[in-house]
């Protein structure tokens, strides 16, 4: 394929730290070449509801000046969304309930009507699967992983973990003066929804002394254990990390809300978890839910480093006449896989891995020892 000569450039889902680097490095990238960039606002909205952007507009032409300055910004400055799936498109009937339509074809004709020939695409499982149905309705696109939950298959790293993992350890670290001053257990509720990269790696990072993923359902009975031999020990206080997707063996995730056309709302896991220790331990407990914190604010260098690098990938792949990929980071370089394996599948935290291992052999319970058990070496 001839190189394009106008691309659009589009950020969907939740934010992540990062991603003005990767509009920026694309922009600078693309207009090096000759290219006409267009940023869509707020997903593909600014398409497919021009009317919502009276002033504004649904599309911006990124330019210099435009980008000038973005790049150690958190948020995204095109906006973003995480409802009205075009490929799943909610529909209420005149009866009130609701269907879905396929609107891809008429998505890929309003790309067609602005002279757009290309998308690099910015996002998470849902975006890029979003992308891959437009590829297969004949546009072109290169995908760009965003995720804080780090949990896109086929690349060893998506921007927007370190930042979050950052600001995660820094929180539980926080905790743990007031922890030990008032001798409570803290429950410190991160985000990740089914993968728990980030609880593994902030908690292991801030030493707490409890991790609960997905990945591994929890006997919080265990965990009590953990508590009151550290107690016997005269150490009187705990930090449990919990991702909010986890959940207890035979038990199911904390949802607390879902609507149409968007991904179920995982949360509540740390409350449920803090009062089931307070009944199981006798100890007062706390809950603390970082949320959104993790998503928020300045990305940290490597992020930084990591959008640019995939910024400026997109585009050469788009140079190359590359199409239905995807820039991925692995063995530290920046190289593309299929788009369609990219989102076939879930990147868990796989549990025979050396982070967990080393988080068994730091005493860091999983809630999965035998309940009573007594532990193999000291807790940290």
């Amino acid at each position: 394929m001839s190189a394009p000569v106008r691309i659009a450039i589009s950020t969907g889902g939740g934010d992540a730290p990062g991603l003005n680097s990767v509009i920026r490095a694309a922009t600078l990238s693309a207009i090096r070449r000759g290219w006409e960039v267009v940023g869509i606002r707020d997903g593909f909205d600014g398409l497919m509801f021009p009317e919502r952007y009276p002033e504004a507009g649904g599309t911006i032409e990124l330019v210099r000046n435009v980008v000038r300055g973005i790049a150690h910004l958190g948020g995204t400055m095109l906006g973003s969304t995480n409802r009205g799936n075009p490929i799943a498109f909610p529909v209420q009937q005149p009866d009130g309930s609701w269907m879905t339509v396929d609107r891809t074809d008429e998505l890929v004709g309003l790309f067609r009507a602005h002279g757009i020939e290309a998308l690099i695409t910015i996002g998470g499982d849902g975006s890029l699967t979003i992308g891959q149905r437009l590829q297969s309705a004949g546009l072109r696109v290169v995908g760009v992983p965003k995720t804080i939950d780090n949990d896109l298959d086929m690349t060893e790293a998506t921007f927007g973990f370190d930042t979050a993992v950052e600001v995660a350890t820094e929180g539980i670290d926080r905790l743990f003066t007031t922890a030990t001053s008032h001798s409570r257990l803290f429950v410190v509720e991160v985000m990740g929804r089914y993968a728990g990269w980030i609880g593994l790696h902030a908690g292991m990072a801030a030493a707490a002394h409890a991790i609960l993923i997905p990945e591994i359902p929890f006997d919080l009975r265990a965990v009590a254990d953990m508590i009151r031999r550290r107690e016997a020990r005269g150490a009187r206080f705990a930090i449990i990390v919990v991702a909010e997707g986890a959940s207890p063996a035979g038990g199911e995730r904390s949802v607390i809300g879902r609507s149409v056309g968007q991904a179920e709302r995982l949360g509540g896991i740390g409350s449920w978890v803090a009062s089931e220790l307070e009944r199981l331990t006798g100890k007062e407990a706390r809950t603390v839910v970082l949320g959104h914190l993790l998503r928020g604010g300045t990305p940290t260098s490597l992020d930084r480093l990591l959008g640019l690098r995939f910024g400026t990938a997109a585009v050469r792949a788009l140079e190359d006449g590359r199409d239905g990929v995807m820039v991925a980071l692995r063995s530290n370089e920046i190289g593309l896989v299929p788009l369609a394996e990219a989102v076939s599948r879930m990147r868990t935290v796989p549990l025979d891995g050396d982070t967990v291992q080393a988080a068994r052999d730091l005493g860091i319970s999983f809630g999965d020892e035998p309940v009573g058990d007594e532990p193999t070496g000291e807790e940290p």
